[in-house]
């Protein structure tokens, strides 16, 4: 958590690089999908307050450039990926304001439990054939600019999520830096 020190703000902008370790599959809807107290994305969660409210989403899908193999359907692949199904199950209190990022250049559908460090996360660069939408819809990349609509003191928290064990997915934080106005 990242007090404020009594600071007013009524706008948050940042940015955040990581890298993708093995399968993650940014919001698959799994247990706690729909509760932002979870472990609702594979990726970083950015709240403010208590309750917690959204400020940005910034998830690792599984590739850039094929689909995995057991399901072959886009569905563990960023929502804003081509043939992804994940659009149909995205959080309603995300909304728009989520950049979505694969390290994984594989074409084969395979899963490899390494980290990809040749392709940094929400940088919107080296994004492969199925993720260019996500890259070139998001002209702010890799910054992320929250207008909240209302003037507070709330507390920032940056949460490092994933709803599977860290052997199977995971995402390291390299850099960040949070900004208020």
């Amino acid at each position: 958590q990242f007090p404020s020190n009594g600071i007013s703000y009524s706008q948050v902008c940042g940015r955040v690089v990581g890298y993708q370790y093995a399968s993650t599959d940014a919001v698959y809807p799994g247990l706690g999908h729909n509760d932002i107290n979870s472990h609702y994305v594979d990726g970083i969660s950015i709240t403010r307050g208590s309750p917690r409210q959204h400020v940005w989403t910034l998830m690792a899908g599984f590739s850039e450039a094929s689909y995995y193999l057991q399901d072959n359907d886009g569905a563990t692949n960023c929502p804003c990926s081509q043939g992804s199904t994940q659009n149909s199950t995205l959080q309603s209190f995300i909304g728009n304001d989520y950049f979505c990022e694969s390290g994984n250049p594989s074409t084969n559908n395979s899963v490899q439990s390494v980290l990809y460090t040749s392709d940094p996360l929400w940088d919107g660069k080296g994004c492969g054939i199925l993720e260019g939408n996500c890259c070139t819809s998001r002209p702010s990349l890799p910054w992320f600019n929250k207008v909240l609509g209302t003037t507070t003191t709330d507390y920032l928290e940056l949460r490092v999520c994933a709803d599977q064990q860290t052997d199977n997915e995971d995402v390291s934080v390299s850099f960040y830096e949070l900004y208020v106005k």
